[in-house]
């Protein structure tokens, strides 16, 4: 019979739709809460790192939940069949879709104790498309009135979000901040600058609203400026989501030779190493990750003024905020740190100083503990 069901130690369980995002976001997380005497489970995809979550000691429950195709009623009755069946003492949900279809469930399962981690509330709330306009009244409605009923607690990773579920009507006692998924300041460590040419490093998900288009464009102007630089995209697009990037296109940009694609790497640190200035001029975020492996790599940063991103770039401190989808003011920005080495070494000093007082990955652990005792009560 499965342990998760038959002793008596507290039932944790994470739902999130990717088992590559529980690994790179969360695993750190379950495997403390596995320390802390929970017994611990995620309901996930189970793709490529499916070994790597059962060899941490996590029992993986493989479980199809599409991050934007899929059926939602039959994803709604899995996660409620789910539910009743595994009858866990704390349901964390992570990411919109699961927090949606998860905190109905988990209702109507009469799980008594929730924890919703929204990781970005851009589209839904503050999308302009004709599509969002059309739905978001009503989805917003509705994951207020979930999020509002009692032990439900909501994690929110910056302060436009958290305004944003005040607004639609969550109650500010069920909102608790905790920026972001913290960051291993061990393995994410200073090193010198690598030898020029000036390296920059835009590393995300390939997709036009992470501003890829944007980085290319501002690429392509300072080359054509005669600037020595390298600009550099690693990752991999995302066939799943409708703003990816076409890999045509990807190759496009490589044969014009205004930037290199170095695809996936799972040696982030060895990238930031290598990288002099890291750039990500997405539309909207949650608080990148990204962004955080960068700082505690002591790494300038070229980002947008947008909510999740400014929580980590300060302006003028430990890098440059540009606006949104403006090439031509992320070129500008983009050059300022290429001349400047000391300027470089001063901002990236002051990055890792943010990345260890305000991100560390202990902190963040720390704080989620907090919030499970205070859900078991």
């Amino acid at each position: 019979m499965d342990e998760f069901k038959t002793n008596n130690k507290p039932k944790i369980l994470f739902v999130v739709t990717e088992d590559w995002y529980f690994v790179s976001h969360r695993l750190p997380l379950a495997v403390a809460a596995c320390e802390a005497g929970y017994n611990v489970a995620v309901a996930t995809r189970a793709r490529q790192h499916a070994e790597t979550i059962r060899q941490a000691g996590v029992r993986l429950i493989p479980f199809e939940l599409s991050r934007r195709a899929g059926n939602p009623l039959l994803e709604f009755l899995g996660l409620l069949l789910l539910y009743r069946r595994e009858r866990p003492d704390i349901v964390h949900h992570i990411a919109l879709k699961p927090v949606f279809l998860g905190a109905l469930a988990g209702r109507l399962a009469g799980l008594q104790a929730q924890v919703n981690a929204v990781a970005g509330l851009g589209w839904l709330f503050i999308s302009r498309s004709r599509m969002a306009r059309l739905v978001s009244p009503m989805i917003r409605w509705m994951l207020a009135r979930l999020l509002s009923a009692p032990r439900c607690l909501v994690i929110v990773q910056n302060p436009d979000d958290a305004e944003l579920l005040k607004q639609a009507g969550v109650p500010e006692s069920h909102l608790r901040m905790i920026r972001g998924a913290g960051v291993d300041t061990c393995e994410f460590s200073p090193s010198p600058e690598s030898p020029e040419p000036i390296c920059v490093v835009l590393a995300t998900r390939i997709l036009w609203d992470k501003g890829v288009g944007e980085f290319v464009e501002a690429a392509r102007q300072l080359k054509q400026d005669g600037v020595k630089a390298r600009f550099v995209l690693v990752g991999e697009p995302d066939p799943d989501n409708p703003a990816s990037v076409p890999e045509a296109t990807l190759h496009a940009w490589q044969e014009e030779k205004v930037v290199e694609w170095w695809g996936h790497r799972d040696d982030m640190s060895t990238v930031f190493q290598a990288a002099h200035v890291v750039c990500l001029p997405s539309y909207r975020e949650g608080l990148p990750k990204v962004l955080l492996e960068a700082a505690a790599c002591a790494r300038p940063i070229v980002t947008t003024d947008v909510p999740g991103c400014r929580e980590v770039v300060r302006e003028g401190e430990n890098g440059l905020l540009v606006p949104v989808r403006d090439a031509q003011a992320l070129a500008d920005a983009l050059l300022r740190l290429i001349n400047n080495s000391e300027l470089r070494a001063k901002m990236g000093k002051r990055s890792r100083e943010i990345a260890v007082e305000e991100f560390s990955l202990e902190y963040v652990i720390a704080e989620t503990l907090n919030i499970y005792k205070e859900q078991i009560g």
